[in-house]
């Protein structure tokens, strides 16, 4: 590769999920699924939120905001990589992958905040049940979603501008199926100790504080509802954040088992495969968990579309059995 700096390069290379071509054909198919179960699916869970009055409740407004992020956020990288293998070719410019980034950053830091929020939410719920609607009043959850947009647009917006001071390599090759940050800067012909510091510093600064906040609001909900004498009321209790909960695990498990495997293994393609779970599995699998274990959506969308369920209607009904 001829060395250039960053003026002189026009598009990158994305090596994919797999330099075999006889296995584009099941990988286009199988993400294109993927990428329409997700978009309609947290479309449609828009959509019961914004129609139905009763969902009209800060948990399903952070609910709305969550879908929005998820659709966003596959759709900053899915498109890309399919319209790449339906021309069977992996190059990307210059221009795109720092837009790629910057947007993947934005929305993947978004969710983050989001689920803290929504953790927070949860906590008032089962903690303060009596000041709920004082506290969570339609003023604060509109700031809160704002605050955590400026922040994600703030954090990805630095990192971005700062990647146009590295020089890079003509031909540069990526081994993801999308432009991630630590790969580009990582293969940065030039020093990047900075990028990278900024990098660690965004993880601690903004990765840890969400991640304790979601630990420490569990921990005063489990402290609260082992407070409740009867049984009924602890499952009452557990039942309204046990869709979160899943969120949050899958979501977390996910982006843990990313760097755990990429770290244990050493190499990229292992990390693009991985990623596929947090990047593509876990927005699609989000309006599944909340259709299938929330009573009001279920019922909204039963209003909608007229079945109990649009994804899984035999699953619906089998749980109707005895």
């Amino acid at each position: 590769m001829v060395p250039g700096n960053d003026t002189q390069v026009s598009e990158f290379v994305l090596l994919g999920l797999s330099e075999e071509p006889e296995v584009y054909p099941l990988i286009f198919g199988l993400f294109l699924s993927m990428y329409l179960i997700t978009v309609f699916g947290n479309l449609l869970l828009i959509l019961a939120v914004s129609s139905d009055s009763h969902l009209h409740t800060p948990m399903y407004f952070f609910l709305a905001n969550l879908s929005f992020v998820d659709i966003c956020l596959t759709s900053t990288t899915i498109p890309k990589m399919l319209w790449n293998i339906q021309v069977q070719g992996k190059t990307i410019t210059y221009a795109g992958c720092i837009s790629q980034i910057f947007f993947f950053d934005v929305f993947g830091l978004l969710e983050d905040l989001l689920l803290t929020v929504m953790a927070y939410d949860r906590l008032v719920a089962i903690c303060h049940p009596l000041h709920y609607t004082v506290i969570m009043n339609r003023q604060l959850c509109g700031l809160l979603v704002l605050v955590s947009w400026i922040i994600s647009v703030l954090n990805s917006l630095l990192q971005s501008l700062m990647l146009l001071r590295l020089s890079f390599c003509t031909g540069m090759e990526i081994p993801h199926f999308f432009c991630e940050l630590n790969q580009v800067v990582g293969h940065a012909c030039s020093d990047a100790f900075v990028n990278d510091m900024a990098m660690y510093f965004g993880i601690v600064v903004l990765g840890c504080p969400p991640v304790a906040g979601v630990l420490y609001s569990y921990s005063k909900i489990v402290s609260s509802v082992c407070g409740i004498s009867s049984a009924q009321g602890k499952y009452k209790a557990f039942s309204t954040c046990a869709s979160h909960l899943s969120l949050v695990s899958l979501f977390y498990c996910t982006v843990l088992g990313v760097y755990i495997s990429s770290a244990a293994n050493q190499s990229s393609h292992a990390s693009a495969v991985a990623s596929v779970m947090y990047t593509v599995v876990t927005p699609m699998l989000n309006p599944f968990i909340y259709s299938l274990r929330n009573r009001d959506i279920k019922r909204s969308l039963k209003r909608i579309i007229g079945v109990p369920m649009m994804y899984v209607p035999v699953v619906l009904e089998l749980k109707k059995c005895p």
